[in-house]
């Protein structure tokens, strides 16, 4: 055994270890090994990075204590397990903050949160005593519950109703193991609910009791809502994708898995909208994210990624077309200052699920902003996609010139910004096909703060636009509407430092007129980290109500004909969970 020297190495560099004297060795690639053997030496690897100042470095300005945004503390931080942490700076959500990291940086920081074990073995303890046939699929299936994406939940089949709401109160709660975030919501049908998590892991869980079926793990975070649908040998697959853009069929009844596919090839491709099954295709969203922040590095040669969108064959995951929302491939267009090669045209990403139109054999879906020059009319649009084929029927672009990425948030003098910079005011929202006076209406909601009313049977033609709010980059219509009865309901965001600033309900006809509109009340949490008012999540509406969640932490339920609150929940509580993880 030879003396192995230990040092704290600078940011940037990886560690070193001297074998045998005079000789040192790059250990980039086997920091994960606890031995390194060369040249019959053994060596036990001591090399360590300041943790702390890393998280000082790449981390802090977010991750604060007092702070008004929406990210964990290192308090909430130190709830994960160390392999979690790493796992989010090395392929999960922290991805491209962490890019400047050695992978031992990774891990020192990781230590350095002190991160505790995961509480993994309170899945088993909350085990259902037996797995019964799931037969049902009826529900709430996928991201809206329909094809039109309209986010409404009828009264039959046991569904509530507003006269339902008042009595409505908590009957149990499931505890995340080694998880701090939950993207998508539950899909319900048969009895069971099935959901993934940051963490990878995708569950199905009993409706009465919140008992386990199963667990499928991921390699990394899934966001997707489950979409369900029967195969032709009977089974129910459980169709989802994962942020690194691979999609997936799962058995419905225990968990295995039926095929898996790459929806993307592009490293930082991921699928955030929940799959759409229609006619035995399952049509998959493709969106990325991580590059556009990545550009605040002037070393990183942005951008290269087009949103797209593929369909499958549901029962073999065999990809039958793929269409990119931005047809041109990217090239180089400029240098920056740093000397590094930069790309376009790149960005329009898919983050919702598409919205399907059988009469006419179309997909509709919003795009996100270009991450670079040049800008295109691809981006902030509703694109109309062939069914069968996928080629482009038509585009109705709402913000032209909209191309920005992270570059242009760096004070370092990066010009990776295109200029003049947009605003990033994507259409992350899935558009809603509703019909007025026998005539269909495209209702798109716009991070800009407006909704757009627009005729999917002439080619996106504009037939209304309403403001609601200032908008921004978190402003506007974040995620999502509903409608039902010639109504459309719509949360607002407008997201600011100021808890007090942004948020509101309104409720537009279809022609776009205002209804009825209820602020945000001011917030209780006041003061506690990532409190705000502002609504990003999606509204869902049920016959005379439709509900809200808000940055308060409140899910609220309003009168859909007054804008009157008539139920409010406060999440922000400990609860006592069925499997015991605190939560």
């Amino acid at each position: 055994m030879y003396d192995i020297r230990r040092e704290i190495v600078p940011a940037g560099r990886a560690p070193r270890v001297l074998a045998r004297p005079g000789a040192e060795y790059n250990c980039e690639d086997m920091l994960r090994l606890p031995v390194l053997a060369i040249a019959g030496a053994c060596c036990v690897m001591a090399a360590v990075e300041d943790g702390s100042a890393l998280f000082v470095k790449n981390c802090a300005v977010c991750h604060n204590p007092g702070g008004a945004n929406r990210t964990p503390t290192p308090d909430m931080l130190r709830k994960l397990s160390k392999a979690a942490i790493v796992a989010a700076l090395e392929t999960g959500v922290m991805k491209a903050q962490a890019a400047s990291m050695s992978p031992a940086g990774r891990v020192a920081v990781a230590e350095y949160l002190g991160a505790g074990t995961a509480a993994a073995a309170a899945q088993a303890a909350n085990a259902c005593p037996e797995n019964p046939p799931f037969t049902r699929i009826e529900g709430w299936n996928g991201w809206a519950g329909d094809l039109a994406n309209s986010r409404f939940q009828p009264a039959a089949a046991g569904g509530l109703t507003a006269a339902d709401v008042p009595k409505l109160k908590v009957k149990w709660a499931f505890g995340f193991p080694d998880t701090l975030s939950v993207f998508g919501q539950p899909t319900i049908a048969g009895g069971r609910l099935f959901f993934g998590s940051s963490s990878g892991t995708v569950y199905s869980l009993d409706t009465t009791s919140g008992c386990v079926y199963w667990t499928f793990k991921a390699p990394t975070t899934v966001r997707t809502p489950i979409s369900l649908g029967k195969l032709p040998d009977g089974r129910i697959a459980a169709y989802f994708g994962d942020t690194r853009a691979a999609v997936y069929a799962i058995d419905a009844q225990g968990g295995q898995i039926i095929w898996k596919a790459q929806a993307d090839d592009h490293k930082f491709a991921r699928v955030t909208g929940a799959p759409k099954l229609v006619e035995g295709r399952l049509y998959v969203p493709v969106a990325s994210g991580v590059e556009e922040m990545l550009a605040a590095q002037p070393k990183y040669p942005c951008c290269t990624f087009r949103g797209s969108v593929a369909a499958f064959d549901a029962a073999t995951g065999k990809r039958l077309w793929k269409t990119y929302t931005i047809p041109d491939p990217p090239a180089i267009v400029r240098t920056n200052a740093a000397g590094t090669k930069l790309f376009g045209p790149s960005g329009a990403g898919v983050w919702s699920s598409p919205t399907v139109d059988l009469k006419r054999r179309a997909l509709y879906v919003g795009t996100g902003n270009n991450y670079s020059d040049p800008a295109t009319r691809y981006s902030d649009a509703v694109i109309a996609f062939d069914m069968d084929t996928g080629s482009v029927r038509w585009v109705r672009q709402m913000n032209p010139g909209d191309a920005w990425n992270g570059a242009c948030l760096a004070s370092n003098g990066n010009d990776s910004c295109p200029q003049p910079p947009g605003e990033d005011t994507d259409i992350g929202a899935s558009p809603i096909l509703a019909t007025l006076d026998g005539r269909d209406v495209l209702a798109v909601g716009q991070k800009s703060g407006v909704v757009y009313g627009i005729d999917p049977g002439d080619k996106g033609g504009i037939l209304w636009k309403t403001r609601i709010g200032k908008g921004g980059a978190l402003g506007g219509i974040m995620w999502g509407m509903a409608a039902v009865d010639g109504a459309i309901y719509v949360p607002l965001s407008d997201f600011s430092l100021d808890p007090n600033t942004g948020g509101g309900m309104f409720a537009l006809s279809l022609n776009g007129k205002v209804l009825w509109s209820t602020p945000a009340p001011r917030p209780a949490c006041e003061g506690k980290n990532g409190c705000g008012t502002s609504q990003m999540a999606p509204a869902t509406a049920i016959p005379g109500a439709v509900f809200s969640g808000s940055m308060d932490g409140h899910l609220r339920a309003y009168d859909a004909e007054t804008g009157k609150v008539i139920w409010d929940f406060d999440t922000l509580r400990e609860f006592d969970t069925v499997n015991g993880v605190k939560a």
